[in-house]
């Protein structure tokens, strides 16, 4: 049984656990950090500013700093003294509205004034109302009291911006480390995608668009980029944050604190219900990008037929079509993260702060507990900190659905079953072909070949004829093992080529294809493959030799000539004489030609010819011809015809038996009304 996506994805993340590891510390780090802030900010309300309002005592002399002098007495607060203070009396500090009052007695922290006639203060506490004297401070008082506090502040501010500052370097760190190891994680897994697509069989790409291929590489990899850069260090970031808002809810009020743990299963309810709907939309949505992908790919490459066919309506509406879809269920992902992102959040935080309104206010009313200004501030700052990364994370629940999807189209490309790529050395070789009694069907029991045998020594040229659809160029992708026969054996040098690796039978032979494939580069490039083994003198030879230095050395920077995407710049006949140069370059000791003269002037067709020789000397050649003319030559001709061999000699043995060659040759001479595709 398969592992599920979340766990793949998770493996690949581990093989960058080191750094992440050290960012998560980090980040444990910076939170802590972070999170000191309400309570050093609710000391220094409580303790510092507010804190005044409390009881003083008048004492006989100013032992330190923390008693002050007002009208020739010295006070000092009562939570302050210390056994070398002589007490004389005791005072206590009230404020009513923007007025501070200096009451000549003790009274409970929660009196209120009530009113105030010359030195007579009437206030109130515990539903009793009582007489007092004392007298209102005037502002320049006021700030005596504030003077031992100035201190305090001062270092605790101090000490909340350092770790703010120190908390700064940690959440770079974090952010560094974590964005580095997402990065190399995708690095990592385009590389695995890449390498496995270069080990997948033929068959894979004959039945499958370029465009989906290249979207699982690029597109699907990027939207995993995103899992690892954004949504994996926004889930951490957030649950740790959360389990540190959480703990510090817990020092402050275990009650209210209890409550808000509510939003924990809540949100893990709504990630399940979110999972079960966008990864449906999103599967449609990634394999629709994947046809769109492919819609252009054949668009673009096929647009001189689309246009000389007048099919371009007949194409947009079948581009309208996909991108309809498209649209549709992106529509759909919108409704539901809309409904996420603002509704579940903003409604979840009105319920957390009405439960905190309706918890402080009632204890406030029933006189049961005293809440300060302090605790209030860190409360408050704790809840609003508590939502953001709630809404973090669920901001980033689409990213994470898309990243599933697309990891599971991914990963179902990584499952395909491949050959791996291995650079076995192997001597050159000779260059004897053998096909016994060999049958292959593309399709299971649709043979294309039926019982072919032939054999080909070393050094001879063998060239394949027949009708389309005969089998020709099946022989030749047997041969490279593109595919392998379902009956029969195929040797070189005696050897099964089913016992050796793909490359170690490649590795001795080239091709030469119909349409020859040029790369974006520079005409040397193509010829080198940047194969460092083959120099620039060898590679300038083998144009020379095949005589594409005639139109080379008119380019203006002759051989380090830019190349366009397939070579546009250069006409057919010239791509094919780069295409028998980069083979001559590589020195094959068996060179298969797939129909290599089909599509050029018969003009270039003498130079093609004269390449043709030049290739010949000292190698294998098997042919596929398209014009019996330019296989007179050969050493033997094979005659094709519905997978199975008909025919089999020289041109001049072939003529002389009047059979299905002779015929085709006629035909081509304009000899025959006949004229059959070959």
């Amino acid at each position: 049984m398969k592992p599920s996506t979340e766990k793949r994805l998770f493996r690949y993340a581990l093989t960058s656990k080191k750094f992440i590891i050290i960012g998560l510390l980090c980040l444990i780090v910076a939170v802590g950090l972070e999170l000191t802030g309400p309570f050093i900010a609710k000391r220094v309300i409580d303790n510092h500013i507010v804190g005044i309002q409390t009881s003083w005592a008048q004492v006989e002399e100013k032992n330190d700093s923390d008693t002050i002098e007002l009208n020739d007495t010295f006070l000092k607060r009562a939570d302050r003294l210390t056994e070398e203070d002589q007490i004389i009396g005791h005072r206590t500090l009230l404020q009513s509205g923007k007025n501070y009052y200096l009451v000549d007695q003790e009274v409970p922290p929660n009196s209120s004034v009530q009113s105030v006639n010359n030195d007579a203060i009437t206030i109130s506490y515990n539903n009793t109302t009582e007489r007092v004297s004392g007298e209102q401070l005037h502002v320049n008082d006021l700030y005596t009291f504030f003077q031992p506090e100035i201190h305090p502040i001062v270092l605790l501010l101090g000490l909340y911006l350092g770790l703010i500052l120190i908390a700064s370097v940690f959440q770079y760190l974090k952010t560094y480390l974590l964005q580095v190891s997402a990065n190399k994680i995708i690095q990592r897994m385009r590389n695995d995608v890449f390498e496995r697509v270069e080990e997948l069989p033929m068959n894979y790409f004959v039945k499958r668009p370029a465009g989906k291929i290249v979207a699982r590489i690029t597109n699907d990899t990027e939207a995993i980029k995103e899992l690892y850069v954004k949504v994996l260090e926004t889930f951490v970031n957030g649950f740790i944050y959360m389990t540190g808002i959480f703990v510090a809810l817990f020092l402050l009020n275990s009650t209210l604190a209890a409550i808000c743990l509510i939003l924990v299963p809540l949100l893990f309810v709504w990630m399940k219900f979110f999972k079960k709907y966008a990864g449906k939309y999103n599967r449609v949505i990634r394999s629709t990008n994947s046809e769109i992908n492919a819609s252009i790919n054949e668009s673009i490459q096929g647009m001189p037929i689309i246009q000389a066919f007048r099919r371009t309506k007949e194409t947009q509406g079948e581009f309208e079509q996909l991108n309809t879809r498209h649209y549709i269920y992106q529509k759909k992902m919108i409704v539901l993260s809309a409904l996420t992102s603002f509704n579940l959040v903003n409604a979840l935080r009105g319920v957390a702060f009405v439960a905190f309104i309706w918890f402080f206010g009632s204890n406030s009313l029933s006189g049961e507990t005293m809440i300060t200004a302090g605790v209030l501030y860190a409360f408050v700052d704790y809840l609003t900190r508590l939502f953001e990364p709630v809404t973090q994370i669920v901001n980033q629940l689409p990213q994470l659905e898309q990243a599933r999807v697309a990891g599971a189209r991914v990963f179902e490309l990584l499952d395909e079953q491949g050959e791996k790529i291995e650079s076995l050395e192997m001597k050159r070789i000779e260059g004897n072909v053998d096909f016994d009694n060999v049958s292959f069907a593309y399709e299971k029991d649709d043979y294309i070949l039926k019982h072919v045998s032939f054999h080909v020594k070393q050094g001879q040229t063998a060239a394949f004829v027949g009708h389309t659809g005969s089998g020709k160029s099946s022989v030749m992708n047997l041969l490279f093992r593109f595919y392998d026969p379902q009956k029969g054996v195929i040797k070189i040098d005696g050897i099964d080529t089913t016992t050796l690796t793909r490359q170690q039978v490649r590795h001795h032979i080239g091709i030469v294809l119909q349409d020859p494939f040029i790369f974006t580069g520079t005409v040397l490039s193509n010829i080198t493959l940047n194969d460092p083994t083959i120099s620039r003198d060898t590679a300038i030879t083998a144009l020379k030799a095949v005589g594409a230095d005639r139109f080379i050395e008119k380019l203006p920077k002759q051989y380090d000539e830019p190349v366009g995407e397939n070579g546009s710049q250069f006409s057919t006949g010239q791509r094919q004489l780069l295409s028998f140069a980069r083979a001559l370059a590589f020195d094959p000791a068996i060179l298969i030609l797939d129909e290599a003269t089909a599509n050029i002037d018969t003009e270039t067709e003498g130079l093609i010819q004269e390449a043709m020789k030049v290739l010949a000397k000292g190698r294998t050649m098997l042919v596929i011809a398209h014009r019996l003319s330019t296989i007179q030559n050969a050493d033997q001709i094979i005659v094709l015809e519905r997978g199975k061999i008909i025919e089999k000699g020289t041109h001049q043995e072939l003529l002389q038996q009047r059979g299905n060659y002779h015929q085709m040759y006629k035909m081509q001479q304009g000899t025959s009304n006949k004229v059959p595709a070959v």
